[in-house]
Order: structure tokens, then sequence, then C-alpha cells
């Protein structure tokens, strides 16, 4: 009988998403602030400038103070991740849906020739790897109704934004990291060399 995985690299993460947020959102100046998020997002202009570090960057900072609530569901969900499937993995999924998203929104933006402000936007932010790491859990649940529930329930919650008179573009990523995720836990539970810890 094996010894169950107790999660490392996501309280870690956690923490110190919580710990940069406190320093940039508390302790610098709103100017010095602005400057460091806008040179750490993963919008169209510091792409297209050659900027590929943010792909990395914008995962550790916020663009407003890290609520507590909002903490405990993201080590929550990477934490269970990690337990279920192993760190690699859920540092994987987590990857995935961060990069993955954020290059496929890129893409779209530049497409559709987006005005100034959106491609010089802030983007930063966990969000997109904890979209993906959620989707990917779906595969855990049992096939049939609490499968199909969870995901139409979590794919529901994604597009309502979307609906809105003005969505964000921020809104299409985590559409868009879900989706990942879901193909992720789907690819993983037809035989990609993946086991849960069940």
């Amino acid at each position: 009988m094996s010894l169950p995985r107790i999660p490392r690299i996501a309280p870690v993460y956690v923490g110190g998403l919580l710990a940069g947020s406190y320093a940039v959102h508390r302790m610098l100046s709103p100017a010095a602030r602005d400057r460091i998020l806008r040179r750490c997002s993963t919008n169209v202009d510091n792409l297209d400038a050659g900027r590929w570090d943010t792909l990395a960057t914008s995962a550790l900072l916020t663009e407003g103070p890290l609520e507590l609530p909002y903490a405990l569901l993201l080590l929550a969900v990477l934490g269970y991740a990690e337990y279920a499937y192993g760190a690699w993995w859920a540092a994987g999924a987590f990857v995935l849906g961060h990069v993955g998203a954020s290059l496929l929104v890129y893409r779209g933006l530049r497409a559709v020739h987006a005005p100034a402000h959106t491609r010089s936007a802030t983007d930063v932010g966990p969000s997109y790897g904890y979209y993906a790491a959620l989707g990917a859990l779906g595969a855990l649940l049992p096939r049939g109704a609490a499968r199909t529930g969870a995901y139409t329930a979590l794919l529901a919650l994604c597009a309502r934004p979307l609906l809105h008179r003005r969505p964000a573009f921020t809104d299409a990523g985590h559409l868009t990291a879900l989706g990942l995720g879901i193909g992720l836990g789907q690819g993983c539970e037809r035989g990609l060399g993946l086991r849960s810890a069940q």
C-alpha cells in the first residue's frame, strides 16, 4: 500500500503568490506597481516585443491584492491535482493552461487587431492555470451524469462573462484554459500513462 502524496509545490506556489501580492500592492507606490505589472503582463505589446519571459512572470503576480478565499480555493485545486496525479502532472496542467491560453488569447487579439488599450492591458495572475487544473480534475469524476454535470457547470460559469455587452479578453482566456484542462484530463484517462492516486 503506497503512502498518499502530500502536496508540496502547490503550498509553496500559493504562499509565494500571497507574499508577492502583499509586497507589490502594499509596499510599492502606485507608479512602481503599475510599471512592474505592465512589464510582467502577457499582453500583445510585450509578446510582440519578444518578451517571452512574461509567460512565466505573469503567473507570479496578481493585478490586485490576492484575497484569502481565492488563495485557499487555488490551493485546494492545485493541491488536490498534486495529490491525485503527482507534482509534475499538476505543474504541467497549470503550465499548459497558463501558457497555452495566454498564447491563444494573444493570437486572437492580434487577429482581430485589438485596440491600443487592450494591446497594453495588464494580464497577470494564476487564473488560466487554475481553470486548466480544475478542468483536468474533472476526469477523476465517474463517467456519466456526475462528470457531464460538472463539465457543463464549469463551461457555463466560464462562458457567462462572454455574454456581457463588453466581455474582457481574459474571459475568453478562462474558457480556453478550462477547455485545455478538460482535454488534458480526457487524454490522460485514455491511457497517456498517468494514473490517479486512488
